[in-house]
């Protein structure tokens, strides 16, 4: 592998970055276009509607008086093929004269997997890779997992003691954590299309659940952007016991209530006052919310990345019916004691019967540490 496929392909990740918080439902893409050993344009992938990498970074070219033809443009993911709300990008880039492109991963849309590529090599171009693969799939591992298996990657993200409890026994649980692993959590609600939780914790604790501008710890342009499109806010709330004047509802952002009770006077009173709710009733599982169905239902709707905000009860559920991607632990140098809530409800009774974990970092935020963990599947 030559070393400039490398160094402008890291380029390319770094420019797909830039839309951590914004591209949903759409990949995150990024893509330098080089001519002569010297980076003429630059694009990435900003809003969904908006224009892809290629076609921004082709731009960007015109915009400097340069030209594409001749160019290599190296893309974090395959050119699509397919004509959305914006028109093919391997069209575009065949039509600019670009004559070599270097693509990081195929594109796990079906509608698209290896036909960008295809067009482009049947056109004359000359293309190569994938390159830097499993940097590019870390770029997207929510619109991966729904393009490949039609669910989101979920997290779910706590907080703990260095015991390991999350709250008192009375439920008391503010603050744990201190202000910058606060901001931090900020930051994964903003790349999230989603936040679960369940109505005991919206009712022990009155949370907005939405990004705030000012708490994101992001340069101004950076911070506006990743707050101008709050995720969907989702209460699990069986029998309807979310309160109206719930804090959540003077929030910007949609909010899906999830219930197994039927239309009745109680929904229709909640429809009426908060007209950004929508109430779902769901597929039951045993008397309770089920939440496969709950996953593929939040996919079908375009949702990437989910994240998973609550107590231990339904964090719990979540481990335990294998629907956790990756799980988010920050842990404060503080004990709670026994008598408080423990981080995860498993009702285990033997080693045997533990659930296995991957470590994959420790890192430190502020006074406490951020761990970030993956069920071991075989383990």
């Amino acid at each position: 592998m030559k070393v400039q496929h490398l160094e402008y392909m890291a380029q390319a990740i770094r420019l797909a970055e830039k839309g951590l918080y914004t591209t949903m439902p759409n990949p995150r893409v990024g893509c330098v276009l080089v001519k002569n050993e010297r980076v003429i344009g630059l694009g990435w992938h900003q809003c969904a509607g908006d224009g892809h990498a290629e076609v921004n970074a082709l731009a960007n070219v015109e915009s400097l008086g340069e030209s594409s033809s001749g160019a290599t443009a190296y893309v974090t993911l395959e050119p699509c093929s397919h004509r959305g709300k914006t028109g093919p990008c391997c069209e575009a880039l065949l039509a600019a004269g670009v004559k070599t492109v270097v693509y990081g991963m195929e594109d796990p849309n079906p509608e698209v997997s290896g036909r960008g590529l295809e067009f482009l090599e049947a056109a004359g171009v000359e293309v190569i890779g994938p390159v830097m693969e499993d940097a590019c799939r870390d770029l997207n591992p929510g619109f991966i997992r729904r393009m490949q298996g039609a669910m989101p990657f979920v997290r779910a993200k706590l907080a703990m003691s260095l015991d390991g409890r999350t709250a008192m026994a009375n439920g008391e649980s503010k603050w744990i954590t201190t202000p910058a692993a606060r901001e931090d959590v900020q930051r994964l609600r903003a790349r999230s299309c989603a936040i679960v939780s369940g109505v005991d914790s919206v009712v022990q604790d009155n949370p907005s659940m939405t990004v705030r501008e000012a708490e994101l710890g992001l340069d101004g342009p950076e911070a506006v952007l990743a707050a101008v499109k709050q995720p969907l806010r989702v209460i699990l709330d069986s029998t309807l016991r979310l309160p109206e004047s719930a804090l959540l509802f003077d929030q910007p952002g949609p909010v899906l209530l999830v219930t197994l009770a039927a239309d009745n006077d109680r929904a229709q009173a909640l429809l009426a006052m908060h007209p950004q709710l929508e109430i779902l009733v769901a597929k039951e599982r045993i008397e309770q919310i089920d939440l496969h169905w709950l996953m593929r239902e939040l996919a079908s709707r375009g949702c990437n990345e989910v994240l998973v905000e609550t107590g231990a009860s339904l964090a719990g559920s979540f481990l335990r019916r294998g629907l956790l991607d990756e799980i988010i632990i920050y842990m404060a140098p503080k004990l709670l004691g026994s008598k408080a809530r423990p981080i995860f409800e498993l009702p285990l009774e033997s080693m045997s019967a533990h659930l296995p974990l991957f470590i994959d970092s420790i890192t430190s935020v502020g006074r406490d540490w951020k761990i970030i963990a993956r069920p071991d599947i075989d383990g």
